[in-house]
């Protein structure tokens, strides 16, 4: 048997079992699938939470009641080695499709088709999951809900597609060579924009991002911030407001890293903090230093980077700042929920 295909069929079948359960029983496939000691880490407001039960009643549970008939919707499915600590981790980025039936956080139902993007990290330690890292676009299930809480985004949200080559789902294992010239090339790049944030410097000249990205390079970034095609749109529409609308820029490391194939993927818990001095997302600056949760995923084409996946805890950051935009969101349009 290939390396990860143990690995790999537990969590595909601990996600069968999620989609064919019902709200009420979710719990029994939470607590078939993990360990006692399972930690899960998740978007504001859920953040850290530990056991099979408490992860059921507080995100899942209330999950599945509102977004009925929910699917996962795969666009990217890959095993590593954790290259930080050494486990076994899947990570599986998509988007759950279903009804929005039900009020959910305080954002107003629609009835209507909703797709929640998210990518989730689950390391598999002796036949069970003993943590899990899922993020979740909140802010782009509010856009769907016509409640967008902020200014207007640099970039543009959207359903975002998955990889351009549709390839991304490795149910059976690629070449190992691949993932480690994959990985190589991420933390080469990473290795760039942490020397940039050590030296100071708020811009970022584009031949540093040509050593690594494509120039037809693709960002999908979080609702909030949006995406951007090119490396002179993705500086312009991202990459230079971040970099000079956040001061004291610090990367912390990761959770998990790890690539398979053509992909990577990795969390942090946080992995940046920084300290906004105005303009970043549309908003003044408040003067507090922040921490910053983000998940990456990125396609390799050749010996560049083509597509970058991203999730950032926007909610969580901004909370930080003293603005919490799922309370203040239900307080002004859905009293009725509180």
């Amino acid at each position: 048997m290939s390396k990860y295909q143990a690995t790999k069929t537990i969590v595909r079948d601990y996600f069968d079992a999620l989609e064919n359960a019902s709200p009420e029983n979710v719990v029994d496939v939470l607590q078939q699938f993990t360990t006692e000691d399972y930690l899960w880490r998740g978007v504001y407001p859920f953040r850290e939470q530990r056991g099979a039960k408490t992860v059921a009643d507080t995100f899942w549970t209330p999950l599945m009641q509102s977004l009925r008939h929910m699917q996962r919707r795969q666009d990217i499915f890959i095993a590593g080695t954790n290259e930080i600590s050494g486990e076994q981790w899947v990570m599986s980025m998509g988007n759950f499709m279903g009804l929005f039936d039900a009020d959910w956080l305080g954002i107003p139902h629609t009835r209507k088709i909703a797709n929640l993007r998210y990518a989730e990290f689950n390391c598999v330690e002796g036949g069970k999951i003993t943590q899990t890292g899922l993020f979740i676009d909140t802010i782009g299930l509010m856009v769907q809900a016509g409640v967008y809480p902020l200014p207007p985004s640099t970039g543009v949200y959207f359903n975002y597609p998955g990889p351009r080559t549709h390839n991304g789902l490795l149910f059976d294992d690629a070449p190992e060579a691949e993932g480690v010239t994959t990985l190589a090339l991420v933390n080469k790049m990473v290795d760039d924009l942490t020397e940039l944030n050590e030296s100071g410097s708020m811009g970022c000249p584009p031949e540093v991002l040509e050593r690594t990205w494509r120039k037809d390079m693709v960002w999908y970034g979080p609702a909030g911030i949006g995406a951007s095609y090119t490396i002179p749109r993705y500086q312009e529409q991202h990459q230079l407001p971040f970099r000079n609308n956040l001061d004291d820029k610090k990367f912390n490391g990761h959770v998990c890293r790890f690539a398979e194939g053509n992909f990577a993927c990795f969390f942090g818990w946080p992995n940046l903090s920084n300290r906004p001095i105005g303009g970043f997302l549309g908003l003044p600056s408040s003067g507090k230093g922040a921490d910053m949760q983000v998940v990456d995923i990125y396609r390799r084409e050749g010996d560049k980077l083509a597509e970058n996946w991203v999730l950032i805890d926007l909610p969580y950051w901004l909370k930080q700042q003293g603005l919490d935009v799922l309370d203040r969101t239900q307080k002004i349009l859905n009293p009725h929920s509180l």
